[in-house]
């Protein structure tokens, strides 16, 4: 699909913007599964001032999506109408550590992060260290891992609205659940503070070096994959209830529940988002039929459905 070409009214719009913006992307190279159609715009901000600008003149119609690494997201094939903000790492990737605190911009790798913070002896943010995303997408989602989530560590964070208006949240303001934040889903992230605490070198590097093992012997890390597709519900495991069902190494397409982790579904090499969405569709219908549990997706899905149908289960 192409979308018509809206940047040069935006550029006019612009005339300060220092940031890129590109009519048309194709949006499965910035992510992990490696499918989906193209942005209408993508665009790619200097640094926080730039994409304050730059949403405060955007014409308030136009749809907003912010992608950060792509670790836990599929695209649909009909691709994303309106801009697609991506930060980058030379604008909002920087790291710090000041006494027991981190400092991180939004596209910051979790993993980065938790490099920050060994190297200064701050111990707690180790289990960034087994999570495949950015900050941002740990701010939005409260990620976590082994034991631990964003909330445990968080200071505060920081925003740009819709208008172009900068936030301050602090950890009761982001009022987070599990896998999920209260915060208005039209704040941008852009910048956090988390504290840890001071602790032996060695006992760090240990803790990293368990999560790094853990991640390699039990998930599919090689692969085209999403993470974890579907939230664990209460009081059990969403990867036994997918087992249970006879779901796992099920395939749609060129998209299969993994074999070695089926909370994980993986392109073989030739998917298309269809291929996965209906494919993850597929397994929360034979999990509900089969446990009478509901699944819910803790990838996001975004764009214009091509074929996918909610329960569709292939023959």
């Amino acid at each position: 699909m192409t979308f018509p070409d809206i940047t040069p009214d935006l550029k006019a719009a612009m005339p300060a913007l220092r940031g890129r913006l590109l009519a048309n992307q194709s949006l499965a190279e910035l992510t992990w599964f490696r499918v989906g159609g193209p942005a209408q715009v993508l665009f790619t901000p200097s640094d926080e001032d730039d994409l304050a600008y730059f949403l405060k003149a955007l014409p308030k119609q136009i749809a907003v999506y912010v992608v950060g690494v792509g670790s836990n997201l599929i695209v649909r094939d009909g691709g994303l109408s309106g801009v697609v903000i991506r930060l980058s790492p030379r604008g909002f990737g920087e790291t710090s550590a000041d006494g027991d605190v981190v400092s991180a911009g939004s596209a910051a790798l979790d993993k980065r992060v938790a490099e920050t913070a060994a190297s200064a002896n701050i111990g707690g943010l180790e289990f960034f260290f087994g999570i495949p995303g950015s900050i941002g997408g740990a701010l939005r989602m409260n990620a976590g891992a082994n034991g631990a989530e964003t909330k445990d560590v968080l200071i505060e964070a920081t925003g740009i609205g819709r208008d172009g208006t900068k936030h301050h949240f602090t950890n009761e303001d982001m009022k987070f659940v599990y896998r999920n934040s209260a915060v208005d889903p039209s704040i941008i992230f852009t910048a956090a503070r988390f504290r840890g605490i001071i602790a032996a070198p060695d006992a760090i590097r240990a803790r990293m070096n368990e999560v790094q093992t853990h991640r390699e012997t039990a998930q599919p890390i090689r692969e085209k994959t999403g993470g974890s597709t579907f939230k664990n519900p209460p009081g059990s495991s969403a990867w036994k209830l997918i087992d249970a069902a006879g779901c796992r190494g099920l395939r749609v397409g060129g998209a299969q529940v993994s074999e070695m982790h089926c909370n994980f579904l993986i392109n073989t090499g030739d998917a298309t988002a269809c291929d996965i969405e209906t494919l993850g569709e597929t397994v929360r219908a034979r999990v509900r039929q089969n446990s009478g549990i509901e699944l819910h997706w803790e990838i996001k899905r975004l764009g214009i459905e091509s074929g996918i149908e909610p329960g569709m289960v292939p023959s």
